[in-house]
């Protein structure tokens, strides 16, 4: 009989202080497709929201491009006035212009305006983790990160976190200023991100996967390696995929989304599944093999 893990730590300080369940609720899903446009269904988008935050949910993550300017909309809806232990999360920095086409935009000027725009929609003083969605390779960083920094300062932005990057630029980041949060895409298939991992994990600082079901893959009938797991626990692959998570290291804080109940109660299901010594050692093997 396989030895088993204690179920991992359920929360992460953010900051170092503010503490949320880093089992978090990703907005992206509720959009149109392609994250262009409303949903079809914009009473399912408040109430996925709403059913998120009601079985403990406390970091929600949206972005202002996610639509654009939808999914903040919803989130305001859905949750405004805001409890006190949720904590909200967006990005600025890249502009969506189509379904298929974004731009990356990091002058200080445009940054500035949409954080403000930011805090209109979701309808607050302060954005809890206020989040560079990508580094403008024709701006220096230093003025990048100088104007989140000059928001901080201005009490508009609590934390500043940045959206792939390597762990070369995160240190040359942590140089600059503080940082509470990166967001790299990282799941059970993809640890190219490794390394940017490990700099969270020395800094303390929250790593939000992006893709951490790869994009539905690991949750689908094709990802089989998972099935013998994930029987033996009586739960699905997608639960599975995330426990891997939330076991693999204490710094990563999966925001997966979905615009379905039954989706967003799958996939906080799997806060509650010990994964023994044998199945870390089966389900680390994976991303070799």
């Amino acid at each position: 009989m396989s030895s088993v893990l204690r179920s991992p730590d359920d929360s992460f300080l953010l900051g170092g202080e503010l503490p949320v369940r880093r089992l978090g609720y990703g907005t992206a899903q509720l959009t149109g497709p392609g994250y262009w446009g409303p949903p079809a269904d914009r009473q399912k988008s408040l109430a996925v929201l709403r059913a998120a935050v009601d079985r403990g949910v406390t970091l929600i993550d949206t972005a202002e491009n996610y639509g654009p300017w939808v999914a903040e909309d919803l989130v305001a809806e859905a949750l405004h006035p805001y409890r006190d232990d949720l904590v909200i999360a967006t990005k600025g920095g890249v502009v969506r212009t189509s379904d298929s086409t974004t731009r990356i935009t990091g002058r200080p000027e445009q940054l500035r305006a949409m954080c403000e725009g930011s805090l209109r929609r979701l309808r607050t003083d302060r954005i809890d983790l206020y989040q560079l969605h990508r580094l403008d390779p024709r701006v220096p960083m230093a003025e990048q990160l100088g104007t989140l920094d000059a928001l901080r300062q201005e009490g508009k932005i609590r934390y500043i976190g940045l959206d792939t990057l390597t762990a070369e630029q995160l240190e040359q980041a942590l140089s600059l200023t503080g940082i509470a949060s990166v967001q790299n895409r990282f799941n059970l298939l993809d640890r190219s991100s490794d390394a940017v991992l490990k700099v969270c994990e020395t800094h303390g600082l929250a790593f939000l996967p992006w893709f951490p079901l790869a994009n539905g893959t690991l949750a689908g009938e094709g990802a089989a390696a998972l099935a013998g797991i994930a029987e033996r626990h009586g739960a699905t692959r997608g639960q599975i995929a995330l426990a891997w998570l939330l076991h693999h290291s204490p710094a990563l804080c999966p925001t997966p989304g979905t615009g379905s109940p039954v989706h967003l109660a799958e996939n906080l299901g799997a806060r509650e599944i010990p994964l023994s010594t044998e199945d870390m050692s089966l389900l680390e093997a994976l991303a070799s093999a």
